[in-house]
């Protein structure tokens, strides 16, 4: 290229790309800039949840925090993925055995949850965290991996690993749920308020529910009509330090 045109293109180059940062600068009315790398903060999905893994049966069982999870598909099969990485003492075990349970703990559980996401199974001189947390494992019906037992737990879903494609590159794992228990005191909606992290040590509570069945299309299944019109949200804060799963 010619240097009176290359000096162009540059300037041309240079131009919009300060258009461009002078774009994203500009104030939006009634919104403010925010961080790419915090959006996770706005849309954290479901709530926060225990993963079990390894075997009860020979004392290899392990439990761990995670607050990164979504519905993947509704049936045919159910599907859910989760995110679980190697850096997570449970990675190796899940990998091997291919299968774990997830359990939901109400808010009642919350700080035990929050510290058993701060401590990790490869700790040194660290006591099982079942012993040292005081859960009860119990034995799953489809699974190896135990259910976490009390009256602080909504429920547990035995799962198995169906599809591995996505962990390599995004720690994504695709289960498929084989069997599900709910504790009949704690059911959502009902008695059972679960919690969900902001990604800040924050957490929600779940509130009221929104009965919004009659905008429906009759293809959404429904829940029993003996719930609340209404609907709130509160923030409730637990911990300062976020959770970290292990």
């Amino acid at each position: 290229m010619a240097p009176k045109r290359k000096a162009q293109a540059e300037q041309d180059e240079t131009s919009v790309s300060s258009s461009k940062s002078d774009a994203s600068s500009k104030k939006q009315p009634g919104l403010d800039s925010y961080p790419p790398s915090k959006v996770y903060r706005l849309i954290e999905p479901g709530p926060v949840l225990l993963v079990t893994t390894g075997s009860l049966a020979d004392s290899t069982h392990n439990v761990m925090t995670i607050g990164f999870h979504m519905v993947m598909q509704h049936e045919s099969p159910p599907l859910i993925g989760i995110t679980l990485g190697p850096w997570d003492a449970s990675f190796a075990a899940l990998k091997k055995n291919r299968e774990c349970v997830l359990a939901v703990p109400s808010v009642e559980m919350a700080g035990v949850v929050v510290d058993i996401g701060n401590c990790s199974a490869d700790d040194a001189n660290l006591t099982s965290k079942w012993e040292r947390f005081g859960l009860d494992a119990l034995p799953g019906a489809r699974v190896k991996a135990p259910l976490v037992g009390g009256s602080d737990i909504i429920s547990n879903i035995e799962c198995v690993v169906e599809d591995t494609k996505m962990v390599s590159k995004y720690s994504m794992w695709v289960l498929r749920p084989v069997k599900a228990w709910i504790n009949p005191d704690k059911k959502p909606g009902e008695g059972g308020k679960m919690f969900h992290h902001r990604g800040d040590g924050t957490f929600v509570v779940d509130g009221d529910i929104l009965n919004l069945q009659d905008r429906m299309p009759a293809s959404v299944p429904l829940q029993p009509e003996n719930i609340n019109n209404s609907m709130h949200r509160v923030f409730m804060k637990i911990d300062s330090s976020p959770v970290i799963a292990e």
